[in-house]
């Protein structure tokens, strides 16, 4: 198949997917979310991704109907039915499906399982990014990784408006992360990113990174930082799944970093390694 859709144990291209009107993602976004890349119709992190998806959906008392092995062994099943090797690999699970009433369906309504794969390479991390600022109007669980995107999705149109890559969210002065990903800097050698606390997905390439960082000495501060230590920073980056280590070139229309490629190529190069290697 060129791309997949799976709903509940029927898969189909995307395209001829059909999913029921009273599912609860229709109405409340009612559900959890997790993507990360395959290479080789390997797929990256997994163990990873399949933690923090179902930490999310604890925290919001969803049930998922698989334990953390049946669904790996279900995402590594759907990879090897897709031509392409190389995809990006998303999964979801919804309350359920029932009549719409904003309180949980009774216990005996099952979560429904999504998946969708679509042929997908990493991104070219030689090529430098473009920034914007938005203030971040988004709810107090950002630490859960919620269906309910609205405030990315509107973040998104005025990034892509003002020809940029990605848009950096902040509370008053605090930078938080950005609509689709993290954000971090380096300063005087050392790597700083926002805590991850309750304001900030902790993304798995977040961890890597400092994972890497660690490897090779460089300090990280996991604190708040500001937008003025953002735009003096020695450089910005920007991590995701399906970009490991991403370097800003300009934020609001002012050049930024490049004053510490050296540092980030090996973080870079680190990293690409990592992915090579898990996935070959």
């Amino acid at each position: 198949m060129k791309n997949l859709g799976y709903y509940n144990g029927e898969y189909d291209l995307i395209e001829s997917m059909k999913i029921p009107m009273n599912d609860r993602v229709c109405y409340f976004g009612d559900g959890v979310y997790d993507a990360t890349y395959s290479r080789n119709h390997n797929i990256f992190a997994l163990d990873e991704h399949i933690d923090r998806f179902f930490n999310s959906a604890g925290l919001l008392q969803i049930k998922i109907p698989y334990t953390k092995d049946e669904l790996k062994a279900l995402l590594k099943e759907m990879v090897k039915k897709v031509d392409s090797g190389e995809q990006f690999v998303y999964w979801q699970v919804t309350r359920g499906t029932g009549m719409r009433n904003h309180a949980f369906p009774g216990e005996d309504v099952k979560a429904n399982i999504w998946i969708i794969l679509k042929p997908l390479e990493i991104k070219d991390m030689s090529q430098k990014i473009k920034l914007i600022t938005l203030e971040d109007t988004r709810f107090l669980h950002c630490n859960i990784k919620t269906l309910n995107l609205l405030p990315n999705v509107i973040a998104a149109q005025k990034t892509e408006e003002a020809g940029c890559q990605e848009g950096i969210f902040h509370r008053g002065d605090r930078v938080t992360e950005c609509a689709h990903s993290n954000v971090s800097i380096i300063k005087d050698g050392i790597f700083k990113t926002a805590p991850a606390d309750n304001l900030i997905l902790p993304g798995i390439a977040r961890a890597h990174i400092i994972k890497m960082c660690k490897k090779f000495d460089i300090p990280v501060n996991e604190t708040p930082f500001t937008l003025k230590e953002l735009m003096d920073a020695d450089e910005v980056i920007v991590t995701s799944s399906g970009q490991f280590c991403m370097v800003a070139c300009e934020i609001d229309g002012k050049p930024v970093g490049g004053r510490a490629s050296e540092i980030v190529k090996k973080l870079q190069d680190a990293l690409l390694d990592e992915f090579l290697e898990e996935t070959k």
